[in-house]
């Protein structure tokens, strides 16, 4: 299928989108809706991106995200859109339970403020230092700083090594001595813009939702009956027959009157083939971006985009008998700090979370290793690195005996840090779009890392086209 551009009206024009992972599906889901062109690139064989679902002999294995977080309107309407708002599944209750090694235990993390009075997670003096926010004054800073120095001024440096940078390694597999403040949590900043005190801030926005009337969001955890990967498989079979191409790897685009895009198959020898479009939309990671040639000289102003660091993460997927794990296994996962020398950034108790991640009398375990902390460890092969977390499996839960299951993921660039200097390459996509209109740049690598953000992201690109 070849488009051609179209200056009739809106509805007619036509729009090549790159990239089939979850923020790409996302917007050509809303422009189809909406009567647009579209044709979407990706250049692997499946749709999702790190998104992945697998089912084998009883076991549902996640093997990038595992969960999505509620209270997003536009979020439910987009799965309600899909056919799945029957699909979607509650986490279990005991979900709301989590755990931080603390002295080589796991200990249970404070869910209410007489929990934070009580708990051995952190000492009377770091509980004090906590409650001192309440009295901080508001801050002018004239530059960035790193999240760890940005949090200890607020709650002390025991928070940010029991409860941050475990925090931190879950969902970032970063560090808080390297990540932005302002970007990598811009809301805490903004809080303390207006408030200086974040617990104020926080306070003085739930007082305002309730004077407006607004319910409280419920940010329940979700999944699918038959995992995560059902949302983007979902949408991407609701597009028009014909506009999705796997195994496809743009290679350049050429503005002009049309924007001509420049792309082949991945199989050997697959022959180079042009397509015109009115407009393009990138959903594609940091390395793609790079990668992308402009005009007829091939110009890559996205170049300097592969700087972004994207450290390794191990995800490793193991099944064991009930009666080989002591743990009660009564919550989300456990996290372990940086601080506590442990060869894993946190171990999620998959079976826990959903009914049907494990066949009955079976638990099952999802190991994160690697990260910026131990990228070196990421990169073992999957016996080495099972050696490698067994003392961890067997100290923190009471894991006995080899997994009845297996499964690795492996990511060797999994998640873009969003470290200090991090709008340098903000303004680089920024620049990129203004010198090439009718471009526009979109995903993880600019709009936040977590699933939701990047579905944001979608449908942020696509109402962009839609004013475009």
């Amino acid at each position: 299928m070849s488009a051609s551009p179209s200056s009739t009206s809106p509805a007619a024009k036509s729009v090549a989108i790159l990239g089939a992972g979850i923020t790409g599906l996302a917007a050509a889901h809303r422009l189809a809706t909406r009567g647009y062109r579209i044709r979407v690139f990706e250049a692997s064989d499946h749709v999702g991106g790190s998104i992945r679902t697998e089912r084998s002999d009883g076991w549902l294995v996640e093997g990038g995200p595992n969960t999505l977080l509620g209270g997003d309107p536009a979020l439910n309407e987009l799965i309600a859109e899909a056919g799945l708002a029957d699909e979607r599944v509650e986490a279990n209750a005991t979900a709301r339970n989590r755990f931080i090694v603390r002295g080589g235990r796991p200990l249970a993390a404070p869910l209410s403020p007489p929990a934070a009075i009580t708990t051995p997670l952190l000492s009377f003096a770091g509980k004090m230092r906590i409650f001192g926010d309440l009295f901080a004054r508001r801050r002018v800073r004239t530059s960035d700083i790193s999240l760890e120095e940005f949090i200890a001024a607020h709650f002390g440096q025991e928070l940010v090594d029991y409860a941050l940078n475990p925090f931190v390694s879950g969902v970032y597999a970063g560090t808080p001595k390297k990540l932005s403040a302002r970007h990598s949590f811009p809301q805490l900043w903004e809080l303390e813009q207006q408030h200086g005190s974040i617990i104020r801030g926080q306070m003085a926005a739930a007082k305002a939702r309730k004077a407006s009337g607004q319910p409280r969001p419920k940010r329940g955890i979700f999944s699918f009956r038959q995992g995560l990967a059902a949302l983007p498989q979902a949408l991407a079979a609701s597009l028009p027959v014909g506009t999705l191409t796997l195994n496809a790897r743009v290679e350049a685009l050429v503005p002009g009157p049309a924007w001509s895009v420049v792309w082949r198959g991945t199989e050997p020898g697959a022959p180079t083939q042009t397509d015109t479009f009115d407009l393009v939309l990138s959903a594609l990671p940091a390395a793609g971006l790079a990668q992308l040639r402009f005009g007829t000289l091939g110009e890559r102003p996205l170049a300097s985009l592969d700087a972004i660091d994207h450290p390794p993460v191990s995800s490793l997927f193991l099944g064991y008998r009930r009666d080989q794990v002591t743990h009660a296994l009564d919550g989300f996962g456990v996290l372990v700090p940086e601080i506590e020398h442990r060869s894993v950034l946190g171990i999620l108790f998959s079976s826990s979370l959903f009914p049907g991640r494990a066949p009955d009398g079976h638990v099952a375990l999802t190991v994160m290793a690697g990260g910026m902390r131990q990228p070196e460890i990421a990169r073992l092969p999957e016996e080495k690195l099972l050696a490698t977390v067994d003392r961890d499996l067997r100290e923190l839960l009471g894991v006995k005996g080899e997994p009845v299951f297996r499964r690795h993921n492996f990511w060797p660039r999994a998640i873009p840090q969003y470290n200090l200097g991090y709008e340098r390459h903000l303004e680089t996509m920024a620049a990129a779009e203004r010198n090439h209109p009718g471009f526009f740049i979109g995903g993880q690598v600019r709009d936040g890392i977590a699933v939701p953000a990047c579905i944001a992201a979608g449908e942020k690109l696509a109402q962009r086209v839609l004013r475009a």
